[in-house]
Order: C-alpha cells, then sequence, then structure tokens
C-alpha cells in the first residue's frame, strides 16, 4: 500500500481594522501597566480588535478567511470533503454550527464540517485531526481547517491576575490541507493535556453553574477570568515549558527529524521574555520566527497568521522545516511540524 502524504496548499487570514494601542492597553489596566510595560513585558506594541459590525463576528470572520484561502490556492470549494471549524464558542449566535455556516458562505456544497475546541490551541489540534482524517479514509481528499477568534472581548483589564490575556485581540484564518499533495508537508505532531487544569479559566459568568442575571449582566460581559490563580500559575510554572519542549521533540521524531533542522517558530503570541527564551532554547535566532507583538493574540489564529506572513516575507520557503506551537486554557499543549516545499 502507498505511503499517503498530507500537505498544505495554502492559508487564509482575514484581521478586522480595529487596533489597540500599547497606550490604550495601559489606559485600560487603570495605572496597573505602564505603556513601557505593555510594549517591554507584554510585548504588545498594538493588537486588532473587532468592529460592532456583523462582519467581525467569529463565525463570518472565519468564512471571510476561507475565501481569502480560495482565493489564494485556486482550490474550488466544491472539492472540499471536510470542514474543521476551530471557531470560539463565543459568536453570532450560540448553538450554532459554525463549520456548517462557513459550508454555505463559500459554496462548499459537498462537504460536511464539525466544530472543535481545544481553547487557542485548536488549529495545531485540528490540524492533526485533519491529518489522521485524510490517511484514514480513501474518500476523503480535501479538508479546510479554519475559524474567527475575538475572545478579547470579555477581558477586564482591571483584573491584575488577567495580565497574561492583555494580549488579546481579534481575527479569522483558514489553512487548506490536501491528501498526497506531494509538498508542504505536515510530518508530526504531539498534543498534551493536563484536565487538573480544566476549571482554572474560563468565563466565569453566563453558564449553567453561573448564569447571567439582571444584577450580574454587566460583569458577565467581562468575566473571562482566572478562577484558580494560585493553582493555575503554581502548575504552569511546574509543567508548562517541560510539556512545550516534550510536544517539540516528540512532533519531530515522528517526522524523523531533529531540533537543529528547525528553521522557523510558528509560535503564538506570548510575554516577550518567554518567546525570547523558546528562540534560545532551540537555538533559533530573532528573524526565523515572526513574534505578533503588532496584532497581539489572536487565540488558535496565530500560527496560521504566523505561517501567512512568512510565506510573505520569506522567512518560510523551500525546505524550510516549520515548528507549529500553541497552547490553551484547560489545558492543552501542541506541536506540528511541517516541511515546507
Amino acid at each position: 500500500m502507498k505511503e499517503v502524504n498530507v500537505g498544505i496548499v495554502g492559508t487564509g487570514i482575514y484581521l478586522p481594522k480595529g487596533r489597540m494601542t500599547a497606550r490604550e492597553v495601559a489606559e485600560a489596566t487603570k495605572g496597573i501597566w505602564s505603556e513601557q510595560a505593555v510594549i517591554d513585558k507584554l510585548g504588545i506594541r498594538e493588537k486588532v480588535i473587532p468592529s460592532n459590525s456583523s462582519q467581525d463576528g467569529t463565525q463570518e470572520m472565519g468564512a471571510l478567511a476561507a475565501l481569502d484561502a480560495l482565493k489564494h490556492t485556486g482550490i474550488d470549494p466544491k472539492d472540499i470533503d471536510v470542514i474543521l471549524s476551530v471557531t470560539e464558542e463565543w459568536k453570532e449566535y450560540p448553538l450554532t454550527t459554525s463549520a456548517l455556516y462557513i459550508q454555505d458562505r463559500i459554496g462548499a456544497v459537498n462537504a460536511w464540517g464539525i466544530d472543535v475546541q481545544n481553547r487557542c490551541c485548536t488549529t495545531v489540534s485540528a490540524m492533526k485531526m485533519a491529518r489522521d482524517m485524510l490517511i484514514a479514509d480513501e474518500e476523503i481528499n480535501i479538508v479546510m481547517v479554519v475559524g474567527g477568534y475575538r475572545n478579547g472581548d470579555f477581558v477586564d483589564y482591571t483584573d491584575k491576575d488577567m495580565s497574561m490575556m492583555y494580549n488579546l485581540g481579534a481575527g479569522g484564518g483558514a489553512i487548506i490541507l490536501k491528501k498526497n499533495y506531494g509538498k508542504n508537508l505536515l510530518l508530526g505532531s504531539h498534543v498534551i493535556a493536563d484536565g487538573s487544569l480544566s476549571r482554572t479559566a474560563g468565563v466565569e459568568i453566563g453558564g449553567l453553574c453561573n448564569p447571567i442575571t439582571l444584577a450580574n449582566v454587566d460583569e458577565a460581559k467581562k468575566s473571562l477570568r482566572l478562577m484558580d490563580p494560585n493553582k493555575m500559575k503554581n502548575r504552569l510554572n511546574e509543567v508548562s515549558m517541560p510539556n512545550w519542549y516534550k510536544c517539540i521533540d516528540e512532533a519531530l521524531r515522528k517526522a524523523k527529524l531533529e531540533r537543529k533542522d528547525i528553521g522557523y517558530l510558528d509560535i503564538l503570541h506570548i510575554k516577550r521574555s518567554g518567546h525570547e527564551a523558546m528562540l534560545q532554547e532551540l537555538g533559533l535566532r530573532p528573524e526565523q520566527s515572526i513574534y505578533l507583538e503588532d496584532y497581539g493574540h489572536i487565540g488558535q489564529i496565530d500560527q496560521i497568521l504566523s505561517l501567512h506572513l512568512a510565506l510573505q516575507t520569506g522567512q518560510v520557503k523551500d525546505g524550510t522545516v516549520v515548528c507549529m506551537l500553541a497552547a490553551g486554557i484547560g489545558y492543552v499543549w501542541a506541536a506540528n511540524i511541517v516541511k515546507w516545499g
């Protein structure tokens, strides 16, 4: 039996026009953070923020990114077999299926779709799922991973515990994977989860346990919080970096590659010192990554955006080994290894 390969055909991006500067972030913290500290420590010069128009809803941003990907790749939407939506749960209408909204918007009439969720890890996780599906099912040939994100809507900038999420932005991204494409190959993936952290962070008001009432409605709109900050921070200090490096090393092992082969680090936006430490540990130069300090952290869209930008700048070209790196509250860590060209 011929060995199946899975390659990336291309990407698409949609970014809202709004921006929030480091100064505006600092002002929103009411003096807790200075503008310079927001730039130097949090690593935000400015970040993308959505308008209140329906165009910047998460489902619609995903659809716009999908259309951009179709334009860039020339893929016929009728040839897409599966849509894996990574759109956040914060969307235009609760309990609507984002993958099916996108299926209709882009005319992918032959595709079935499903929503998957792994917080800011969803794209990397969904790409592993897409690869596994393409290899396992002979009737699936093209999968689109696509979604939109704007969890920044829930951030309370006066909550000191939440500084790790002051960077949350907005946007949509799409990435198309194809069976036996023969290039831009997704070679290995690894995911680690730690469910002991599953309820240490999230939107505290608005679910079954703490429903929205007349008394808390305004608070609910800004209730993305660390619900157990001490437990979360202590556990992450202990396991986060080791888990990330294990994901990288295991994904490399599956790809039959080593750390020295990595040519581009496609990493989500994290604080500046963490980003620099990661590059140093992997023996990479700053130009072998893009620090998303002018975009913020657009959740699971970061890896698509970073790759999209790196292809435009030539930081990723034929022969470049790309390490996609993500982590999501809950808590989950993941890495994908892609050999471009």
